[in-house]
């Protein structure tokens, strides 16, 4: 037999039919190899194929992405469940015929399109050419389309739709996701993340339109297309004009003598937080230096999540201290989310939880709203949200100084949504946050923003500071005023999704079919809620108020002794998590006995309902 030659095999494997004896798999990689016109993510399909890696193809081919808490999100790379040129292209194709469907008028509001810093050599997929592609694929359809010039925080997405009264948008972005990821976050007209039925709806229209359409490919339109429209300028000057809506003490930041240092980690971050800090009449805070540009490696850090604390501020620390500052802001790589973290009179560092920040947050606002308030403004007018899985703290203030509080499912996306509600309704919404550090201080974005946060963060550190008071012993009052609220959140990584699921399956038939646990260790159970078949034992009618989230494991259960706590999985990574809190009233003050009661706690809750070892999971390195 003659041998084949390189150009030959590639030739054959273009245009044979596929015999790998699975004729799905043989249909999707005809599909792949026709369609894919990246050289390096068809490469590699055509390397599995000749080497004959069927498991892979399968994997790769056989499967398609579907919306999580935060939109697509995967690895990047060749198949039809990873984030790439071809599947990008194929969900653009989704949007436009959905969007088509909805809106009339698509065609003169047009589309939002941004992106953050990432990118992967090995499959030639970058951030800023999906977001050209994206764009491309909408400009061939005669859609006018504002795509950012350069990287944008996340928020600026969401705030352009709205401003520029686009019909939708899209932010290609993994957020704090590890480097090998990427996404595709979609938001409607009235800037909040698309929920429930759009979701479903657009994933039908994008398995409708899975062949790349004629000029799909066509990135020179980017250049080219009058439709096309750099928002940049615009969108960053009415931002920062909207950010002053939210600052209080302009002249006393103006003359403050605290230092702030920030990382945007390796991200968007530094330019606008910069611009951010100008605004409120604020001295630049001190970059770090070897964070400060965008790098898709990450390379400083080993994991690009500020949440993960004190093992990933390092060099924002050392910085800090060497340059006599004492609090210091880090915005993940897309800044949306913040981590803060203060010096010390010890010379040890207090880094904040998303829940402790929260609480700070959740004071500041309310005493800002009260000093300046309208005559006639009504506190019952006022509200505030978090998600079901974060601290109660909110709820707690809420009681006492006669505002609203409401809890939503986990996910921006539902806080943008119900404070879309509320504002119609003419209620008046002053914070929300999630505990893994989103925060939103008012309602000029309709998602989590890192830019605002940092901000406020500083102008409240800034007037503390005029009193002698730090943030950590400020958080202290808020606890003493309105009780304690001592939490802790972790996770375990479990990459078998069948295992996950009979983790979950137990806990619904435990001593027997059909019988969630009564009590966890010697920790009694008074109630349990389970979001994904919508139980909800605390109800008269056992109906969860919460909506049902089939597609996500989450289970809560409240405790005899005032402990909640929550295991999930994450919408956007192979993680179970765990949310335990004890709320205690401000008359309970011995925070040694909380906190042993919570270690207990959450040590019955993983030996009984996670039991790690028998199940693989791996623990949380730290």
């Amino acid at each position: 037999m003659a041998e084949n030659t390189e150009g030959d095999l590639n030739s054959n494997l273009l245009h044979a039919p596929y015999h790998t004896g699975d004729p799905q798999l043989d249909t999707a990689i005809g599909q792949w190899l026709r369609w894919d016109k990246n050289p390096k993510t068809k490469e590699q399909i055509e390397n599995l194929l000749r080497n004959g890696m069927n498991k892979e193809l399968r994997d790769r081919l056989c499967c398609r992405m579907t919306f999580g808490t935060a939109g697509l999100r995967s690895a990047m790379g060749a198949g039809f469940c990873y984030i790439n040129d071809l599947t990008v292209i194929q969900s653009t194709q989704g949007m436009y015929k959905y969007l088509e469907r909805c809106f009339s008028d698509f065609k003169q509001r047009g589309f939002v399109v941004g992106y953050d810093t990432r990118g992967q050599v090995t499959s030639s997929c970058s951030s800023q050419r999906l977001a050209k592609l994206t764009a491309a694929v909408l400009l061939a359809k005669d859609v006018p389309v504002y795509l950012f010039s350069r990287y944008v925080p996340t928020p600026f997405v969401p705030y352009a739709v709205q401003k520029l009264k686009a019909v939708a948008g899209v932010m290609i972005t993994a957020s704090h996701n590890r480097k090998e990821d990427n996404g595709y976050k979609v938001y409607w007209e009235t800037g909040a993340q698309i929920t429930s039925p759009h979701d479903k709806e657009i994933l039908k229209c994008i398995e409708e339109c899975v062949e790349p359409w004629n000029g799909s490919w066509n990135d020179n339109l980017v250049d080219t297309s009058p439709l096309k429209r750099d928002p940049l300028q615009d969108i960053c000057r009415r931002y920062m004009e909207d950010l002053k809506k939210i600052c209080f003490y302009r002249e006393l930041n103006s003359k403050t003598t605290l230092k702030f240092v920030h990382t945007s980690f390796h991200g968007v971050g530094h330019d606008y937080v910069q611009l951010a800090f100008k605004v409120f009449g604020f001295k630049p805070p001190i970059p770090v230096p070897e964070q400060k540009d965008p790098d898709p490696d990450f390379s400083t850090v080993k994991c690009p999540n500020p949440e993960e604390g004190e093992s990933v501020l390092e060099l924002s620390l050392r910085l800090a201290e060497k340059e006599n500052a004492r609090v210091v802001l880090a915005t993940d790589p897309d800044a949306d989310r913040l981590a803060a973290a203060e010096l010390q009179e010890n010379g040890c560092w207090k880094v904040f939880t998303g829940n402790e920040l929260a609480a700070l947050f959740g004071w500041w606002m309310f005493d800002c709203w009260k000093k300046n308030k309208s005559r006639n403004a009504d506190v019952k007018n006022v509200y505030m949200l978090a998600t079901t899985v974060s601290s109660k703290i909110l709820k707690a203030i809420a009681l006492k100084e006669g505002f609203h509080f409401e809890e939503t499912l986990p996910g921006f996306k539902w806080i943008g949504s119900r404070i879309i509600d509320l504002l119609e309704n003419g209620k008046e919404v002053l914070f929300a946050f999630e505990e893994s550090i989103g925060f939103l201080c008012g309602t000029s974005v309709l998602d989590k923003d890192g830019v605002s946060a940092a901000v406020v963060v500083a102008e409240m550190a800034s007037y503390l500071e005029t009193m002698n008071i730090t943030l950590k012993q400020q958080l202290v009052k808020v606890y003493e005023t309105y009780g304690y609220h001592i939490s802790k959140t972790s996770y375990f990584l479990c990459y078998e999704p069948p295992t996950i699921k009979s983790i979950f399956e137990r806990l619904r038939n435990f001593d027997s079919p059909k019988e969630y646990p009564k009590s966890c260790g010697t920790f009694a159970i008074l109630h349990v809620r389970d979001i994904t078949t919508g139980y909800d034992s605390s109800q008269p009618n056992k109906k969860s108020v919460l909506p049902v989230s089939k597609n996500s494991q989450m289970i809560t259960f409240t405790f005899q002794n005032g402990c909640v706590a929550t295991l999930r999985t994450s919408g956007t990574e192979p993680k179970i998590k765990y949310y335990a809190e004890m709320c205690a009233s401000p008359d309970q003050s011995d925070t040694a006995l909380l906190e042993e009661e919570l270690k207990k706690l959450i040590d019955a809750l993983i030996e009984n309902f996670l039991q790690p070892s028998k199940n693989g999971l791996i623990w949380r390195s730290v």
